[in-house]
Parts: C-alpha cells; structure tokens; sequence
C-alpha cells in the first residue's frame, strides 16, 4: 500500500493533500505541532473509514534533532515512501530564532526540507514512482541572501517566507540534479484562504485577514497541483498556480544550488560538533522527546513534540 508522509498537514493545503491521498486508499502520516489538530485529522479520518490507515506525529521541525527523529521514524515503519509534501511554515513578523540558534524560518521553511529530503531518499526510492513536493517559491522568490542567510540584519518580515522560498527552490534543482528518479516539483499555490499561521504585527495581521477572505479556496489548490503530483514532467518541475513555468531561470541555478549545498552541509557539520563538544547526544542516538505526546497509531509508540 502506497505511503504519504505530509508537513504541515494539518492545516489547509497540506491538510487537504492528507484526505486526498487517504480517499486514494494510501496511509498517511502528517506532521505537525498541534496534537488537537492531529485528533481532529484522525477522527475525520474514522469517520471517512480510512482511519486505520491516517496517523499523525507531533514534531517541531524546526529543530534538526526532530527532524532526525521523524527520519529515524518513517524509516522504522515504511520500506517506501510514495509521496513526500513538504508545507510546514510558520511566519514571523519579527525575527526569531531556534533552540539550534539558527533564524526560525531558515530553520523550518528551508533546513527541515533538505534534512527530510536526503533523510528519505531511500524510502522514496524504494516506491514505484515517487514525488516530492515542495512548497517553495516556483522562481518568483527574491534573490538569495548569500552573505546573511539567517536574515540577522534588516529582517524582512513576512520577505523572509520568500528568502525561504528562494532556498526551497534551489534545494529541489540539487535534488533533481543529482537524483532524477526521485522528481521534485516545487509549488506556488497563489493566495490560498489558508489558517496563515504565524505571528503578525497590526498592519500584517490586517492584510492577512483579508487574504483570508479573498483567497482561492484549498480544493482549487489542490486539484491545480495533484495532476503534477500524478505525473511530474521530469526530475524538476517549477508549478505556479496549477501552470508550469520554466526551470532554466536564475531562481533553479545549478551552480547555485550546490552553492546553498555545501552551505548547509556546513552548517549542520558545525552543528553536530557543537552538539558533540556540549556532550550531547549526536543523530545515532536517542533524540530528545519534548513534550505533549500523541500515540501513533502504525506501531502503538508514542511520538513527542512541541
């Protein structure tokens, strides 16, 4: 039976993908922070009789070692994964960062893609035709940041989902460049009347409850993008608003993306050896629980998150 493995889905897009692929007769795990909304998607689950096959897992992913632990998860219970969706973000007004000292949404947009992307590579490569989707910024994202990709000066606010974006979008022209079994397709859904979940100053918050109100609805989201989903174009596909747009732009440079590779392998080699010289536990070992579990309904354990 075929496997999804979608982030962010219990809200909107994400949640919508999650009944979708449950109504296709697959198992779908979503990950998200907030256990009620994993309940929710679970009961609604049952009530559709799929539940047996919907399981949620509690993880901040913008932490490295939840992502690792997810990793670790997938692996033990699913040989192959068929579908992997990669929607968790969360916006910011105001900087922020993580307990790994890293700028939040480099950390969550960017930095749990590309761990969740190589970390299931052969779980996806074990499915008879696997996907990847990547809500990133389809080329309309700003440029790269390359001298402060933690956005420690002039923080951009809500620019900092599009720097993200921009990185999402150079981590699927890596992928598909050095894996073209696995196809990436990068989406830019458009305005979406989504939960838009974040935190906002007055004048965004504002802006955000009117996108709320005239944004597309999910379903039309959903059914623009599952047709690329079904059959990807080739190893990289760039979709805006249900229309293909080209990937031979400066947004998918090659050289670029092994650039931001390097970058990132850097950084999570550096934060590795501060993890080791503190004596904590490296990515072999038990990762940290935090609190607030939801049983899992794959193996009876239990997974923590924040």
């Amino acid at each position: 039976m075929a496997t999804a493995v979608i982030t962010g889905g219990t809200d909107g897009i994400g949640r919508a993908l999650a009944t979708a692929y449950l109504e296709r007769g697959h198992h779908v795990l979503v990950v998200g922070t907030d256990p009620a909304k994993g309940e929710a998607f679970r009961a609604d689950a049952h009530r559709r009789g799929a539940g047996g096959r919907a399981h949620f897992l509690t993880a901040d992913l913008s932490l490295v070692a939840e992502n690792r632990r997810l990793i670790a998860h997938v692996a033990a219970r699913h040989p192959a994964v068929d579908v992997l969706v990669l929607g968790a973000r969360y916006h910011r007004s105001s900087r922020a960062e993580t307990a790994d000292g890293l700028e939040s949404n480099f950390a969550l947009f960017y930095l749990s893609r590309h761990l969740l992307s190589h970390g299931l590579l052969p779980q996806l490569r074990r499915a008879a035709s696997p996907v990847v989707l990547n809500f990133g910024g389809a080329g309309l994202a700003g440029p790269v940041r390359w001298d402060d990709l933690q956005l420690r000066r002039d923080y951009p606010g809500t620019g900092a989902l599009g720097h993200g974006g921009a990185l999402c979008d150079l981590l699927a022209a890596h992928l598909a460049h050095l894996h073209p079994d696995v196809p990436q397709v990068v989406n830019h859904p458009g305005v979406v009347a989504t939960s838009f979940a974040g935190e906002y100053d007055p004048a965004t918050a504002a802006h955000v409850d009117r996108l709320r109100v005239h944004g597309k609805p999910v379903t039309e989201a959903v059914a623009q993008i599952l047709p690329h989903l079904d059959a990807p174009a080739g190893p990289l596909t760039a979709v805006l608003e249900g229309r293909r747009v080209p990937t031979d732009t400066p947004a998918f440079d090659p050289a670029a993306a092994r650039r931001l590779h390097a970058v990132t392998e850097q950084l999570l080699a550096a934060l590795s050896a501060r993890v080791r010289a503190g004596g904590g536990r490296g990515a072999e070992e038990d990762l940290p629980v935090v609190p607030g579990v939801v049983e899992d309904q794959e193996g009876g354990g239990a997974v923590g998150g924040g």
